[in-house]
Order: C-alpha cells, then structure tokens, then sequence
C-alpha cells in the first residue's frame, strides 16, 4: 500500500486513479472538474481542494494531463509542484506529450533532488477501466523499477523504453504505425467493396495473408464485421479522432528534430485533420473508414 497523488481525471486518468484505490492504495485526487473528483471520492479517494495537496506525504504522484504545456505549468511553472514535492517522491507522468517537454520537467525535478518518469499509455479507455494498459516508460533503471510497483495495479503490459523521454517516442512511434495501418485496412476493405467483395470474406483472407495486421485482428474499421468494436457501434470512441491527430501531429514535430522520413505518417496526419475538419474529431479513430466509404 502506498501514498499517491493523482492529478487529472478524465477520461483516462478517471479509471487509473479508481483502479489504484482498487489496489488497496492511498489516493489523493485533484482535478477541475468537480463532479470526476467527487466519483472517486465515493470509491474510498481523497479529495484535494488544490493542486498543491496531492503532494503532501505522497510516495508517489501521478499525472494525466492533455498537452506539454500543462506539465510543464503543473511541474515547473510559478509556485509549481517542484516547490511542494519532497525529494522522496516519486513522479510518474502518463501524459502522452512531446519528448522535449518530458526531458525539460524531468531535468528541473532532478536540479531539485526529485525523481520523475515519463509513463505514456496505451490501451483506450477500455484498458484504463479493465487495468490493462500498456505503459511505456522513459527514465533511469532505480526509478523504473520504483514506478513498477504502482503501473502493475494499473495495466498489464510495462516496457522499459530508455531514458526519460523515450517513453514517449515509442508511444508516438506505435499511434504513428496504428494510423497508417488503420488508413492502409479501410481504403483496401473500402476497394473490395466498390468491386463487390463482402468486407467479412475479404477481411478473413486479409487476416490469413500476408496484410494481416491489427486493426483486422481486434479493431476492423468497416462496421458490421467485427462485433464490440467502434465500427459496429456507430464509432463511438475508444480512441477518438483528436487524440490521433494529436499523436500524430507529436511524431511530426519528433520526425523533424531528427530528420526522420515519415512520408505516410505526414499524410495519416493530414488525413485525420481532415476528419476533424469535418466535425469528425470526437468520433472513434477508425472512423477514417467512412473517408472511403462516404464518396
């Protein structure tokens, strides 16, 4: 049993935190958004009226926040946590954000004695509920090892990618993959179709040749194929349109520092601005399916 803070309750951070109350773990919660925090409280949490306090006596803090710029505030900005935290804490950041961002807090928490990992995940909504996700986690060996402990009571899947940071290159590197084969299944299935081919046969010859992938294992972007699947739910997310556009818009700007090729990559990118342009953000990443379907 250990003493975290949490910090961030949506629709991700809502089901880890429960998840560690779960666990038997003193949690402490903060966020803006009053009715997530008073959920959590009828599950045994503990509520902080401000963001200061979920560092009081805390082993651990965790954080699941939308962008960089909010870690870096919540960490390193006026009156930050850095102020509050004490050196035994340890800092488990599961935001997916850029790397720079990750480094940058990482390096000012190490300045004042304060440990700190980078913890990105992956597995939807439905893995942070099921405590199933796969986290990716960027820091030294002795820290990893620490934030082990707490990550096991919230997913199943913990992999040591490198450094602080290299957690979230991996995470981008992975969404990156996932769009373009999501892309690369829905326009294949879509030409079956335009020549007459059923999307279940056409997708059971795909899943025993050589295009077998994920999106056709677990995730099949035409509806009807698969049941308990977005496709065949209307597309309700899952993994909505704008954290993949966003994702990706992070394995550009990564792609960039490095001088990295990501022709397909860039054009997943532009393919899901496009989504969002048509008021498609919100709705279920494999809905770029209706891309090609709705000409």
């Amino acid at each position: 049993m250990a003493k975290i803070g949490f910090i961030g309750l949506g629709n991700m951070g809502g089901p880890m935190a429960s998840n560690l109350v779960k666990a038997g773990h003193i949690v402490t919660v903060f966020d803006l958004n009053e009715s997530a925090v008073n959920d959590l409280t009828i599950q045994g949490a503990k509520a902080a009226e401000t963001v200061e306090q979920v560092c009081v006596d805390a082993e651990f803090v965790v954080s699941m926040l939308p962008a960089g710029k909010h870690v870096r505030m919540i960490y390193c900005g006026e009156n930050g946590l850095i102020n509050h935290l004490d050196k035994s804490t340890l800092v488990i950041d599961c935001s997916t954000i850029d790397a720079e961002s990750a480094q940058f807090v990482g390096g000012e928490l190490a300045k004042a004695g304060i440990s700190f990992v980078d913890a990105p995940v992956s597995g939807g909504v439905a893995g942070a509920a099921a405590g199933t996700l796969t986290f990716i986690v960027g820091g030294s060996d002795a820290d990893f090892n620490r934030a082990n402990s707490i990550l096991t009571d919230m997913g199943k899947n913990i992999f040591h990618a490198g450094n602080i940071g290299a957690g979230q290159v991996a995470k981008i590197c992975n969404n990156m993959l996932l769009s373009i084969l999501m892309a690369g299944t829905s326009e294949a299935l879509q030409m079956g179709i335009d020549h007459g081919l059923d999307p279940k046969v056409l997708s059971e010859i795909m899943l025993n040749s050589s295009g077998r992938n994920w999106t056709l294992e677990l995730y099949n972007p035409c509806p009807n194929v698969q049941e308990n699947v977005p496709s065949s739910n209307g597309y309700k997310p899952g993994f909505m349109v704008d954290l993949m556009a966003k994702d990706l818009g992070l394995a550009q700007q990564a792609a960039q520092q490095t001088n990295s090729a990501t022709p397909l990559g860039a054009m997943a990118k532009n393919l899901y601005n496009l989504m969002q342009n048509q008021g498609k953000g919100a709705e279920d990443f494999s809905a770029i399916f209706k891309l090609y379907s709705e000409k």
